[in-house]
């Protein structure tokens, strides 16, 4: 096989065979094919798309690029969750054990945040002594005493994709549905779970930016895990506005405990009933999804899935007296609270704006090797509806020496009205 052959094939529009995209794939992994070939096959795919067979097979040889994990024979049917990212997005620190309860094994292998958007594992890492970097071994074994671990993905797993990823980033191809598509399921594959459920976010602070783009992507992930054995269904939801009423890591742990008791914000809570809800009804545990709803609303409020997160905490090193004393979470050397000017309701809260906030704090990476502070932040945010007085609390900031500098910013991401706004839409679309 020539590489450049494959390169001009792909250019022109025409289909790489299985075989031509497992050499080429098996080809970069190795070294034989060298970055500057990768980066001209990228973008000839990020041109010229791919078929569906072709995401299928590319993802697959990505997948078999490193280690596999399995789950043969296990007592327990195995799913996970992804979400394309979002602000305040702490799903799966609530899903994963909620999942657990309900009797599913829970292999979630997480990122980082880069940019405005956080990552799992950072606000993971404010639990004092969490251990996100275990072994594949000692993955599976927390997952076999508990029913759930989130970790860090190894440099075992899909390889290939953590070559092509950081080559993405620098060559203009990160938004392709094929490249995008084979870096997610590649990772989530190699995990090993039976059910994979998508939160594909939509909106200005998302991704995704439209609607059509969203289901174009969901669509896309489905179709590959279908091919491939694996139950799938994913959720388009709204990344307009912040999810929750926290942005940062500490304090959206702080709101994903809060949740797991039984309380948590409405629309938090909502998501994680019904991303699990999904989760539990493709993977065999419940029959439909009106009574997955109620019975993991109720795991949710009589303490089964707090016990499942504080046993992954403990089985990972963490220190779990931050379950019920918030102070041993790294505290901000400075607190600003950001005030309403007149009375109203609030209209609109701007996610990507609120997002930049928290980035101006030091909650948020610009470079991957950025050290983000942990206790930097958004607690009490206002959300689309709320009625606010004459010096109400729209937010409070959060940092290490100085709050002032994303005041301007945080006070010009909310929008006050006289007038209720249109009730706030979640859940844009269900695929499965």
């Amino acid at each position: 096989m020539v590489p450049q052959w494959l390169i001009e094939k792909k250019r022109d529009g025409n289909v790489l065979s299985d075989d031509e995209i497992r050499t080429f794939i098996a080809g970069y992994t190795d070294g034989s094919i060298p970055d500057y070939q990768m980066s001209a096959m990228a973008m000839a795919i990020f041109f010229q798309g791919m078929t569906p067979q072709e995401i299928a097979v590319l993802t697959d040889a990505m997948m078999r690029s490193g280690d596999l994990v399995t789950f043969e024979n296990w007592p327990r049917p195995t799913a996970d969750k992804h979400s394309t990212g979002g602000i305040g997005d702490k799903l799966s620190l609530m899903i994963a054990p909620l999942a657990a309860a309900a009797g599913l094994a829970v292999p979630m292998i997480s990122g980082r945040g880069l940019g405005i958007t956080g990552g799992t594992l950072d606000k993971l890492e404010t639990i004092p002594g969490y251990d996100t970097r275990l072994s594949i071994d000692e993955f599976k074994r927390v997952i076999d005493k508990t029913g759930c671990s989130i970790i860090g993905q190894t440099g075992s797993l899909a390889p290939a994709d953590k070559k092509l990823y950081a080559l993405r980033d620098v060559t203009g191809t990160v938004p392709s549905i094929p490249l995008i598509t084979a870096s997610i399921m590649s990772k989530k594959l190699a995990e090993g779970a039976d059910t994979l459920i998508f939160d594909v976010k939509c909106g200005r602070a998302a991704f995704m930016k439209t609607e059509s783009d969203a289901v174009a992507l969901a669509g896309s992930l489905i179709n590959v895990g279908r091919a491939l054995g694996r139950k799938t269904g994913a959720i388009i939801t709204n990344m307009d506005q912040p999810l929750g009423r926290t942005v940062g890591n500490a304090v959206e742990v702080i709101e994903a405990i809060d949740t797991l008791k039984g309380a948590g914000p409405v629309d938090t809570r909502l998501l994680t009933i019904e991303l699990t809800a999904l989760m539990t009804v493709l993977g065999g545990i419940y029959p439909a999804m009106d009574i997955a709803r109620e019975r993991l609303t109720e795991l949710l409020d009589n303490g089964a899935a707090l016990n499942c997160f504080k046993q992954m905490v403990e089985e990972q090193r963490g220190d779990c007296a931050v379950i019920d004393d918030y102070q041993k979470f790294a505290q901000p050397g400075a607190t600003l609270e950001i005030k309403a000017d007149a009375a109203g309701f609030v209209q609109d809260v701007d996610a990507e704006a609120i997002g930049r906030v928290v980035l101006q704090l030091g909650g948020g990476r610009q470079k991957t090797d950025d050290v983000i502070d942990p206790a930097a932040g958004v607690d009490s945010l206002v959300q689309q509806g709320d009625v606010v007085e004459p010096g109400g609390i729209l937010m409070r900031l959060h940092a290490k020496s100085d709050a002032l500098v994303a005041a301007a910013s945080a006070r010009a991401a909310i929008l006050i009205n006289e007038t209720p706004p249109p009730e706030r839409q979640l859940i844009i679309r269900k695929m499965y």
